[in-house]
């Protein structure tokens, strides 16, 4: 049985617009609640702020884990400027020329948000002219011009704004009538959007043996599933973006199997099971290498983790930039996580 799309993308649209930089999850994780509850399942927070939750199989014995982060990129205030104006410190590993021009939130600890966009401090060709194109994007350059009346440090000061206030970046996330869904955020909300379709689908046919969905937060700075695996995991299969671009085999509409990243390969036997699934299920797996590129299986191994761990997901072109997807590389990696487990 197919897991509901409609549903998945609904879900996810909520996601991709509640924002929940690195170290800013909360109000995400309690969306993911709020849709566990929704549906009748129990779930747990970790001490560290990731959530679990598990259905039970209908043998004893292997324990499966899922594993996707809801934590994005974003950034947080560094300086205020005599301007008024405001520095970003990074959060994740983006290029900078990649959020040029992006509309932003400044979360300030009194809860107010304040807008804003970032721009360059030579933004305007009219005044630099070739200076502007010849400019080296990098963090010293960059601000965020904020939408209030800020002339001073002082004035941005009132407004409430301070050094190590969250920054979140706005998703201008749409989905287009050809089925095409783009977005910031797509990593690795879209994973967190099928873990509850696949739970859903779940609920309505059990699993063969238990199935864990683990949701970590701190994967962009490298050590979401450092803690917080259930004891009992057996295997570990990450979740997250499949990068698409030259000299890749994956593709926005098909689901992708990472056989090794910057860290090193993922397990050969786990992966080959990963594969016969889906042929079993007449899934277009495609596999790719991803030589920039870190997933909370390779936290968790780092950690210690004693299991097998492999690494799929849906295709995302543009990757740490403005992402895009299609519905069918979604209602394919949930083809793939239902024939797996079943």
């Amino acid at each position: 049985m197919a897991c509901d799309l409609a549903y998945i993308t609904d879900r996810l649209l909520n996601l991709l617009n509640t924002p929940s930089p690195t170290g800013f999850t909360d109000r995400a994780v309690r969306a993911i609640q709020a849709d566990l509850d929704a549906l009748g399942v129990k779930h747990e927070r970790t001490k560290k702020g990731a959530l679990t939750w598990e259905i039970s199989g209908k043998k004893s014995g292997k324990h499966v884990t899922f594993s996707g982060h809801v934590d994005t990129l974003g950034a947080m205030v560094k300086a205020i400027k005599p301007s008024g104006r405001v520095t970003l410190h990074m959060l994740g590993g983006y290029d900078w020329a990649t959020i040029e021009g992006e509309y932003v939130q400044v979360h300030t600890q009194t809860g107010r948000v304040v807008t804003g966009t970032v721009v360059n401090i030579r933004q305007s060709t009219h005044v630099h002219g070739p200076a502007l194109r010849e400019l080296r994007r990098e963090q010293p350059v960059m601000e965020i011009r904020l939408d209030e009346p800020t002339f001073s440090a002082q004035d941005t000061l009132a407004l409430g704004i301070q050094v190590g206030d969250f920054i979140s970046f706005d998703p201008r996330a749409q989905l287009t009538p050809a089925g095409y869904l783009k977005s910031r955020h797509l990593d690795n909300k879209a994973a967190v959007a099928l873990f509850l379709g696949v739970t859903q689908e779940l609920l309505k046919k059990k699993p063969t043996h238990t199935v864990a969905f683990h949701i970590t937060t701190y994967e962009e700075v490298g050590h979401g599933a450092a803690t917080g695996i259930p004891a009992h995991t057996d295997e570990l299969i990450a979740v997250d973006m499949a990068v698409v671009g030259d000299g890749q085999t994956g593709s926005e509409h098909r689901c992708t199997l990472c056989v090794a990243d910057s860290s090193g390969p993922y397990d050969h036997d786990l992966g080959n099971r990963l594969r016969a699934a889906a042929k079993q299920a007449g899934l277009d797996l495609r596999t790719d290498i991803y030589p920039y590129y870190g997933s909370d299986g390779s936290a968790a191994w780092r950690a210690g983790g004693n299991y097998p761990v492999a690494l799929i997901g849906p295709g995302v072109e543009a990757s740490h930039a403005y992402e895009r997807t299609h519905m069918d590389a979604l209602r394919d990696t949930a083809e793939l996580i239902l024939a797996y487990v079943r």
